[in-house]
């Protein structure tokens, strides 16, 4: 079976983007063309799948034709994908699918998403097409809503209060604060967490992540290739991927995500490893409460032990088994809706080989988890990455 490794990777800065949908994507391809190793040229792929949702409807068709003729990839087969926020987590399944398959040797995954060109009622309207239109969407129900019944239920279930929710976020914007691609950088106080401006009853402002303009590039290459670009690669160990249901009422539990614990047991089997193997990962905090959540589908935390997980700062950088959102996460990165999937690969394939800010280097970290979720939870994207081939 061949087996993947990642060559090349690269990104631009989350935030509020001075360049259009062509100009970001040129930039991060850029940036991952320029990290191979060794002599490489777009010329060289053979496939690219391209994750975006579209935000604001400005360029819903042949998106991936688009971004790629401005990189150097003319001719080769590109499609867009689209599964909400987990758009390029799924983008890089699909690439990693190609390589496996034997179908391709060298393929790009990527993601985008231009959010801040919009007023401020037309980022609520697309904010929310991920989730149930009929029954969730025209009933009122926003965004910060959905993920604000959560947090309410699982107070309810648990022993857990909205401080658990403000240590997770002073600790991302804690370890984004040196990351030179993160939205917003950075220290926030535990007191000045806890009294943000109420978005969602209990979630606060400094609970939601922001939303960001932004896009993410990854190259992927077959094992037999591998050596021609790089003597360093990351190795993608396993791509698993679930889905659940879409509304929140169809659920049996709102208090944890079928489609993430699904992911992530098949991610681990195929690996060969258990969760406390696992040294960093990056998981979808899009709100605080979805970390929370994240932490104990993922294996991470038993079951309703999330909120001490947080209050205990486990996942704090080199104070825990496990680094969570070392980059970040996208309350304090950014979260441009289709970048993300690919863009937490970016931070770990720069992680795994030492390269980002020492100051926010995970110590001897060897194997790694990306966790990208679409909505509410409705699909879900998990990826385990090594220094080692499995």
């Amino acid at each position: 079976m061949v087996e993947v490794g990642i060559i090349g990777a690269g990104q631009t800065k989350y935030g509020n983007h001075q360049l259009g949908m062509k100009g970001m994507w040129a930039e991060a391809a850029r940036n991952a063309f320029d990290s191979v190793d060794k002599d490489f040229h777009p010329s060289q792929i053979d496939e690219a799948f391209i994750g975006s949702v579209a935000f604001g409807g400005g360029q819903l068709g042949n998106t991936a034709a688009l971004l790629t003729e401005h990189s150097g990839m003319q001719g080769k087969p590109v499609r867009r994908v689209e599964n909400a926020c987990a758009s390029s987590g799924f983008a890089l399944r699909d690439a990693w699918m190609a390589i496996k398959s034997g179908q391709a040797d060298i393929v790009v995954a990527g993601g985008i998403e231009k959010m801040n060109d919009l007023t401020p009622e037309r980022k609520r309207f697309w904010l929310g097409v991920s989730g149930d239109t009929e029954w969730e969407r025209l009933a009122g129900l926003t965004f910060p809503g959905t993920y604000a019944l959560m947090a309410r239920r699982y107070f309810h279930e648990f022993d857990s209060t909205h401080d658990d929710l403000v240590n997770i976020s002073v600790k991302n914007h804690f370890h984004g604060l040196e990351n030179q691609f993160a939205h917003i950088r950075k220290d926030v106080s535990f007191d000045k967490a806890k009294n943000g401006f109420m978005v969602a009853d209990p979630l606060t402002l400094y609970d939601c992540c922001p939303t960001s303009d932004g896009a993410s590039c990854v190259i992927l290459a077959a094992d037999h290739v591998v050596k021609q670009f790089t003597d360093d690669p990351i190795w993608i160990n396993s791509s698993a991927a679930a889905s659940d249901y879409l509304a929140l009422h169809d659920r049996p539990s709102i208090t944890q995500l079928v489609a993430t614990q699904m992911a992530a047991k098949r991610a681990y089997s195929m690996a060969g490893i258990k969760a406390n193997d696992i040294d960093l990962a990056e998981v979808h905090d899009c709100f605080t409460i979805a970390e929370l959540l994240a932490t104990e589908d993922l294996g991470f935390a038993n079951r309703g032990e999330g909120g001490l997980f947080a209050r205990e700062d486990r996942g704090r950088r080199n104070e825990g088994n496990t680094c969570i959102n070392p980059s970040g996460g996208l309350k304090s990165k950014g979260h441009p809706l289709g970048a993300t999937g690919t863009g937490q690969t970016v931070e770990i394939f720069k992680q795994l080989r030492g390269e980002v800010e020492s100051v926010r280097q995970v110590r001897d970290a060897e194997t790694a988890l990306s966790h990208n979720v679409g909505g509410s939870g409705a699909t879900c994207a998990v990826h385990i990455y090594g220094r080692d081939k499995r």
